[in-house]
């Protein structure tokens, strides 16, 4: 599609402003559904979530003007300010910020509330994708430690804040970095985690660290077999035994509450390790030191599951998760939101009940269903047409960024580009499964749908300012 022709419009992806425009747009227009009451004459209330939220529409039209008349190498400039900017934020908002659903994370002033960690997102986007952009940039371990330790501090904080699901977002820059070269071993081991981490709250972490034991020895038998070094295989496979055994058996005859039954597998693996690892060295085999890793990803995941399940979650969220895997059942309580979601949604059958006739939504069946359940309010009253032609504009979306991104001749605008497809597509993705029950609720809001004035301008702003990159996506922006 061709571009406008005005200078102040030059080079601006019609396609891209189109499709946020739709989103906006059919996202006020279900806000104002989900709140419509027809017993109430007035329009213009600040008491209404559809008249708030069009404010916040304005604003993020104006902050947008503002993006397009900057050059684009200033945001190269401002990386790491507004990065501690929004720290600083952060630590604020833990000493005198609102408590909201049990979450720690909001300004109040007066009728105006905001979250600080929707810009924390525009900011930690910016310096990934600065740092990744300087001359000669490598993933090395100084390269590793600072792109960690960038993502770390606000994990660290917005968790103190008691809201987990904003915190999982900023796992999504490993994908940026996936796609700029950073080993795919990394991203398997986040994958792996996860799997080890659900399996250890459907299983018991004895089980789980014993099965990851088995299979990991099992193939660094097989790794050394490959290269000629099978005695070297046979030799850890018997460490393992003898150790997990003789350690088994004291466990048992002394009845020590001190020496847990987790143990015999963590000395196995010990024993194991050390061994395979001095031999891999040797025999020079260093897919060998790959395999440990995960063998030990394993465990420490296995340990901290259930830590952080017991000691850090609040008893809501670990209800919540419960009733995901099925360990435990509460419709009337935890598990109401999704149920009444899920029946919100089956409601709306093929077609839907029609604009502001959703019954389900209209009688507060549905909690929160302006925020975190505005998609059941799109299933009930468009139906299954409605809510996959909304899908698919959103993937359209996402395709469309990664496009761009692509086209970039700046390392640092195609970094960016990735950086905002991927906390997109996570907010997607994340809240369209927890509303039809295939994840746990943690507060995740559908882009530019969900009502709420500091994510839909923290959204707008995280747009436009890679549109506004790509309006010099010739130039080499560092």
């Amino acid at each position: 599609m061709s571009n406008y022709s005005n200078p102040y419009h030059k080079g601006v992806d019609v396609t891209l402003v189109i499709l946020y425009l739709l989103l906006v747009v059919f996202g006020w227009m279900n806000i104002y559904a989900a709140n419509f009451n027809p017993e109430t004459k007035v329009f213009f209330s600040m008491d209404a979530e559809y008249f708030k939220q069009l404010m916040w529409v304005i604003v993020s039209f104006i902050s947008i003007g503002i993006i397009m008349l900057v050059d684009s190498k200033l945001f190269v400039e401002i990386a790491y300010i507004i990065f501690g900017f929004s720290i600083v934020m952060l630590v604020i908002v833990l000493l005198i910020g609102k408590e909201v659903n049990g979450a720690k994370s909001w300004f109040s002033l007066g009728p105006i509330s905001f979250q600080p960690v929707e810009f924390t997102k525009i900011g930690t986007a910016l310096v990934v994708s600065r740092i990744m952009s300087r001359y000669g940039f490598l993933f090395d371990m100084k390269s590793y430690v600072r792109l960690f330790g960038i993502l770390v501090i606000p994990i660290a904080l917005v968790l103190l804040q008691n809201d987990t699901g904003s915190a999982l977002i900023y796992f999504v820059f490993l994908l940026p970095m996936y796609r700029e070269g950073m080993t795919t071993h990394i991203l398997l081991i986040g994958v792996f985690c996860i799997i080890c981490a659900i399996a250890s709250l459907l299983s018991d972490s004895l089980i789980v660290m014993s099965v990851s034991l088995t299979i990991c020895a099992i193939i660094i038998w097989h790794m050394f077999n490959k290269k000629g070094a099978g005695i070297d295989g046979l030799i850890t496979l018997a460490i393992g035994i003898v150790v997990a055994a003789a350690f088994g058996a004291v466990v048992y005859l002394t009845g020590n509450p001190k020496l847990l039954p987790e143990y015999v597998p963590l000395a196995s693996a010990g024993a194991m390790s050390i061994f395979a690892f001095f031999r891999s060295i040797f025999r020079r085999i260093p897919e060998v030191k790959t395999i440990i890793v995960y063998l030990w990803a394993t465990i420490v995941i296995s340990f901290a599951t259930g830590y952080i399940f017991e000691n850090v979650l609040i008893e809501h969220q670990r209800t919540r998760i419960n009733i995901l895997f099925g360990v435990e059942e509460d419709p009337l309580g935890a598990g109401y939101n999704v149920n009444q979601s899920l029946i919100a949604i089956g409601s709306g059958g093929l077609t839907g009940k029609g604009f502001l006739e959703g019954t389900q939504t209209k009688l507060n069946f549905v909690p929160k269903q302006s925020t975190d359940f505005i998609f059941c309010t799109v299933g009930e009253e468009w139906g299954f047409i409605g809510t996959t032609a909304l899908i698919v504009v959103y993937l359209a979306f996402f395709i469309r960024i990664i496009m761009l991104a692509e086209k970039q001749h700046s390392v640092f605008s195609r970094v960016y580009g990735y950086c905002v497809a991927s906390i997109f597509f996570f907010h997607f993705a994340v809240n369209i499964c927890m509303t039809i029950g295939l994840m746990p609720v943690i507060g995740i809001p559908l882009p530019f749908f969900s009502y709420g004035g500091s994510s839909l301008w923290g959204f707008s702003m995280l747009l436009f300012i890679f549109i506004k990159l790509d309006t010099d996506r010739s130039e080499l922006i560092r």
